[in-house]
This record gives C-alpha cells, sequence and structure tokens, in this order.
C-alpha cells in the first residue's frame, strides 16, 4: 500500500488524462442507486401488510422490489450520468409510494424499529413460481443461519461505471495493449481492492447509525455500548453501528474468504463458498420434515449471502445468478453497499454524498492498487471495524503499512488526493460542486460534531429522545415533505402505475407457464 506523501501513480495518470484532452470523459459514468427502508405502522412498529399491490410484483418489478422481508421494500432507479436527474427519479419512485402507503412510513433510520423477536420481521414472498420460492427460501435461509433481527437493517447501495469510451484512453495512460473486457475487470478489480484500504473513511463521513434500539440485542450484553434511557443502546464514538460486528458484520465469515486480487481469484473463492459444506449451516439441515429450511448447507447458500463493502456486478440475464454472469462477461460496474441510510434525508441520500463518492471512486481506480495478502487483509478489516464502533474518538488510529497512523491524517490526504480529479469534473460547473463537497467532508475531519453520527446523537440528547423516537418523528417529517412537494414530472407516477401492472402480469404469466419440480429446478439453478 502506499505510505504518505504523494503518489506518483496518480499524479501520472491524471496528468495523463489532462494532456490526452478527454478529461471530460470521466464525468459520463453512469450511475444507480437502490434504497432499502422499512415500512413501519404510524406508531413505529414493523409493518406486518403485505407490500401493496399498487407496487406490483415484488418478484418482477425492476423498480419498487422487497429485499429480506416483506416489510424492507427496495426502490431501485436505472442509471443516469447526472447525479441531479438520479436523485430526482429516486424521490419521484418514493413520492409514489407515498401515495399507496395509506398511515405507513418509511423508516428514516438504517437501524430497525423496536423489534419483539425473529419472528416479527416478515420474510418477503414472491408468488408460486419456482423463482419466487428460491427467493424465498434464499431468505428464510438467511433467517436459520442469522436470525431475522439483523436481517431488518437497511442501506443504501451506489452503483457506479466508467462510460465505455474511457477505457481504450485509460488503456493507453496505463500503457496496456489491451484495452478490451479483461483490462476493464481487472482496473475494476484495482479499485475494489483500494476500496478495501480506504472505504472506512465512507463510514467516518456518511454513517448515521451510532444508536439502536436496546431490543435489537434480545438482552445481550455489548461492553462497548451505552444506555440513553431505557429503550436505546449507543456507540458513545460509533459512526456506523450498521457496519459494525452488531450489524453486517456479525455473519459467521471467517470461513469465507474472497480475494479481490483478480476477477479469476474472486470467482474461485465464491465458487468454493458456495460447494462447500459449512459445519454449523450444514447441522441446520436443508429439508426437514419435508420443508425446506435454507438452499444448501454451504458455507454461502449462494454468492449473494456474502457481504462485502462493494461488489464487482453485470447486469444479469433472465434466471442467471451474478457469478455465472461475472464469468461469461467480466465487470461492468461496482455495487457501494457501506451507506447508512441519510436518516435527516428524505429519500435516504443527498446530493452531496452522490457528487463524493463518483469522485472517490475515481480516485480508487486512478490511485496504485498492489495486491492484498492476508495480513493487509486482516488489518484492513480492523480498520474499517475500528471506524464503524469507533470513528468520532479523539486520536483514533489505524493500521497501515505495519504501522500505527492517525485515521483523521490519513483521511484528510484522502481528501486532498481527490482535489485534483474534482477540478476536472467541476469543468463546467459554475458552482463547483464537486471541489464544495470535499471541502464540506474536510470540515467533519477539523470538527467531528458535523459528522452526521455526532448530529443524531446530540438530537436525541437535546430533545430527550430514545432513539425510536427520533427515528419516528424524522420518518413522518420526510412523509409530511415528501407527499407536500410538488410533482416535478407528473407523467413519471402514469409510468410507474403502468410498470407496476405490467409486472403482475408478468408474474402470472412466470407462473402459469412453470414446468417440473421444484426440487428440479432447485437443483439446476445451483448447479448453474
Amino acid at each position: 500500500m502506499a505510505g504518505f506523501g504523494v503518489d506518483r501513480v496518480l499524479e501520472r495518470r491524471l496528468a495523463a488524462l489532462v494532456n490526452s484532452r478527454e478529461q471530460r470523459l470521466i464525468a459520463r459514468g453512469r450511475r444507480g442507486l437502490e434504497r432499502e427502508s422499512l415500512r413501519v405502522t404510524g406508531e413505529g412498529r414493523i409493518a406486518q401488510t403485505p407490500q401493496p399491490r399498487a407496487f406490483g410484483s415484488a418478484l418482477t418489478n425492476p423498480h419498487i422490489t422487497t429485499d429480506y422481508s416483506e416489510a424492507l421494500i427496495e426502490l431501485v432507479t436505472p442509471t443516469f450520468n447526472d447525479s441531479v436527474a438520479l436523485l430526482q427519479y429516486l424521490q419521484d419512485l418514493h413520492q409514489f409510494v407515498y401515495r399507496h402507503l395509506g398511515d405507513e412510513l418509511l423508516w428514516a433510520t438504517s437501524m430497525p424499529c423496536e423489534l419483539t423477536g425473529d419472528g416479527e420481521v416478515p420474510i418477503a414472498r414472491y408468488g408460486e413460481s419456482h423463482q419466487g420460492r428460491i427467493k424465498y427460501l434464499y431468505r428464510h435461509g438467511l433467517l436459520v443461519r442469522y436470525g431475522g433481527m439483523m436481517q431488518a437493517i437497511s442501506g443504501v447501495h451506489f452503483n457506479y461505471s466508467l462510460p465505455e469510451p474511457f477505457w481504450p484512453l485509460y488503456a493507453e495512460i496505463c500503457e496496456s495493449r489491451d484495452a478490451g473486457q479483461d483490462f476493464v475487470s481487472a482496473r475494476y478489480f484495482d479499485l475494489l481492492r483500494n476500496y478495501r484500504r480506504h472505504g472506512w473513511i465512507v463510514s467516518y463521513l456518511f454513517g448515521v447509525s451510532p444508536a439502536l434500539c436496546s431490543s435489537f440485542l434480545q438482552g445481550r450484553h455489548d461492553d462497548a455500548l451505552e444506555p440513553l434511557g431505557m429503550q436505546t443502546l449507543l456507540g458513545p464514538y460509533a459512526t456506523s453501528l450498521r457496519m459494525s460486528d452488531l450489524g453486517y458484520r456479525n455473519r459467521n465469515l471467517s470461513s469465507v474468504p474472497v480475494s479481490v486480487n483478480s476477477l479469476g481469484q474472486y470467482l474461485r473463492d465464491l465458487r468454493q463458498a458456495v460447494s462447500q459444506p459449512h459445519p454449523l449451516f450444514s447441522a441446520l439441515g436443508v429439508k426437514v420434515d419435508g420443508e425446506y429450511r435454507q438452499l444448501s448447507g454451504n458455507a454461502l447458500q449462494i454468492e449473494n449471502e456474502y457481504y462485502s463493502y462493494i461488489r464487482p456486478k453485470r447486469a444479469l440475464r433472465a434466471g442467471e445468478r451474478t457469478i455465472h454472469a461475472l464469468a461469461r462477461s467480466g465487470v461492468e460496474y461496482v455495487e457501494v453497499r457501506a451507506l447508512d441510510n441519510s436518516a435527516f434525508d428524505p429519500v435516504g441520500v443527498n446530493l452531496r454524498k452522490l457528487y463524493f463518492l463518483e469522485a472517490f471512486l475515481q480516485l480508487l481506480l486512478f490511485q496504485a492498487s498492489p495486491p492484498i495478502g492476508s495480513d493487509e487483509e486482516e488489518a484492513l478489516e480492523r480498520n474499517h471495524l475500528r471506524v464503524a464502533r469507533r470513528g468520532r474518538e479523539p486520536g483514533l488510529t489505524l493500521e497501515r503499512d505495519g504501522r500505527t497512523v492517525p485515521m483523521r491524517a490519513w483521511a484528510m490526504e484522502l481528501l486532498d488526493s481527490m482535489q485534483g480529479i474534482c477540478e476536472l469534473l467541476d469543468s463546467g460547473h459554475p458552482d463547483r460542486p464537486y471541489g464544495a463537497t470535499v471541502r464540506e467532508q474536510m470540515a467533519k475531519l477539523e470538527n467531528v460534531e458535523t459528522t452526521p453520527s455526532a448530529r443524531l446523537l446530540r438530537e436525541m440528547r437535546e430533545n430527550g429522545e430514545s432513539f425510536a423516537q427520533l427515528a419516528l418523528r424524522v420518518s413522518r417529517s420526510h412523509k409530511d415533505c415528501l407527499l407536500g412537494a410538488p410533482l416535478r414530472k407528473p407523467a413519471r407516477i402514469g409510468e410507474f402505475e403502468a410498470e407496476a401492472a405490467a409486472s403482475l402480469e408478468q408474474q402470472a404469466a412466470i407462473e402459469a407457464a412453470q414446468r417440473g419440480s421444484f426440487e428440479e429446478y432447485l437443483a439446476a439453478y445451483l448447479a448453474g
């Protein structure tokens, strides 16, 4: 890993990009969003109702679906080459959804509302087709492996790709004779490795889950958490408990090491994980008393079960799994999965975060990115967890190249390194939003109280609120804001209605055309 100081590789590549006079290519990347949010009652309890029929089929609607739970709605945008248009589409989706939620709300925070136990989190349903049963059974497997409470956590995923004309130019910059798909996949893996190295900064800057309902721990004790009243536990310096070992990182992944040193190694490790029996999971049983409990007893049921901060992705063909799509045609885009819901933004994300992520991912692409060895991999994981649990702690240090370094100094170095990229992205923007966004993030390093995690804790204390009370108050204000805002593109409501109706017809057609037994379908699906 490059140490403190000037990154000569980054400097050289950016200079070559400027000299090419094609630097505007980097501004034409495609970006998309997936926003998850719990449906809750007006009193802040997880909804037990089915997803409204007005949203269409969760199996086939491309823009409104569900994640783990029937109550965990997922809104998916198309990709745009403009972040303003992307955010507008996401707002349009939210306004459509709220027209059909009645008294229900979308929970504003990533950590869930008060829960009595796993049984209160209903698993999502996808109809009677073999395809729909696979989706349900996979989620039931998550329940028996990890419990349902953790599956109620929500977040935002940011999908990003560079434009196709960029890659031949970048091959010249990298002095590569290969400008084809193998080159593209390799460069995306450069980005993936550097996200493992530096992605902890996203939790510091944008994490907003430093507290949770005490019911989430179901009586378990955690020495690092402090009580705030009877119903809330908080990490005094936490940024994102969602991304800590209390959240997504508490899954038993120690036996699932997945390399990002190359596409070939990544696929090798995932194939092994989805085919290798796991003692604990096998002991749970796959089919018990004639009923399936999970897809398999292997370390991963399918590759989607492997949780990582960022994933390589490719658009899927009908019925195709991600592992096969990547093997078929390589990496098309990356999916950043480490984003908390922005609790104070009605649609869970804001424009500043989108500008930052775009510039940050480009920094990770242009930087030097040597392979990651096992020792470094373990240190990087510790860094991510340390920032998630203790990111606002004064004097916090991280591990870098076998040394202990101040987290804030390292973070400031990263933000400084982004400024050249931001200058290129700001070309043609009179308000220079990318540079302004980086300056705003620098202010969060200079004053930790300006981070969103600090704001959430401050509001709870100042208002005398529990975590659930704050989240419910903010959720209600988001609903009022979205229902009160004018529709900027009224025609989209009709488009969403048409998509919902078409998705119901598509699900019915899939079910009517079904042939063969579920056992045969499942075997073929797992065999790929």
